[in-house]
């Protein structure tokens, strides 16, 4: 599914340099997007204080994407479980995936957050070589 983002009407104002008695202006910005359901693609992380909770998540993901995300308790101060998509599970470790995680993102999370991360994965090969027989 795409996004559409459009941004409509933009006015520009300084109001410091306005007397009071002028028509006020506004600065409006505007945007919208079409959203699917869940609004992650590959991970989302829970605080161990999310007024959801991780169960309370875990129905509504089930109902709504059924089988599509595996939930992982993590042994965190501030992070209760991590939601990861098994189709990035088909690619890399889950450890791989929570040791990433917890030096790069999990230092930046409140313990009431949920955290959607982008993990985009790239897989690529240097050099591949074949000998004349497999060709």
């Amino acid at each position: 599914m795409s996004y559409i983002t459009q941004i409509v009407n933009i006015l520009k104002i300084n109001t410091d340099s306005m007397p009071e008695s002028s028509n006020k202006r506004y600065t409006i910005q505007l945007s919208f997007e079409e959203i699917k359901l869940p609004p992650f693609d590959e991970i989302l992380i829970i605080g161990k204080k999310c007024p959801q909770g991780k169960n309370g998540l875990y129905k509504s993901f089930e109902f709504l994407v059924p089988n599509e995300f595996e939930v992982f308790e993590v042994n965190h101060d501030i992070v209760e479980a991590v939601y990861i998509n098994r189709r990035l599970l088909n690619k890399i470790s889950k450890d791989k995936i929570i040791t990433i995680l917890t030096e790069k993102v999990f230092p930046f999370i409140s313990i009431s957050e949920i955290v959607k991360v982008d993990f985009k994965l790239k897989i690529t090969y240097d050099t591949i070589e074949l000998d004349n027989n497999s060709i």
